[in-house]
């Protein structure tokens, strides 16, 4: 069975800043960058927030894999872990959700 993995960060700085901006985008952009790379994950998104209110995160991935073993791999594939290793200290918050679709 597919499994959705959502996950949401706030990110460091001054919400709305030049450098807070700056690190939503690396984050976005790293992320993005894993479309096509991993084995079994079918769906990639990443969304940053528009709304301004002072209770929403900066960031949201939304991925869809073909199986929670694929999305364990996911957690250790050497392209993933280089991601998290690249923006360790930019994300000072992280939400998780995994639930299987049907």
């Amino acid at each position: 069975m597919a499994v959705r993995h959502i996950v949401m960060w706030d990110i460091q700085g001054e919400r709305g800043s030049a450098p807070h901006l700056a690190n939503v985008e690396q984050v976005r952009q790293a992320f993005e960058g894993l479309a096509g790379r991993i084995p079994g994950l079918r769906h990639l998104e990443v969304g940053t927030d528009v709304s301004g209110v002072d209770y929403a995160c900066d960031v949201v991935l939304v991925t869809e894999f073909d199986s929670a073993e694929a999305l364990r791999a996911y957690a250790d594939h050497p392209a993933h872990l280089a991601v998290r290793q690249q923006l360790g200290s930019l994300r000072i918050a992280r939400h998780q959700v995994d639930y299987p679709v049907r």
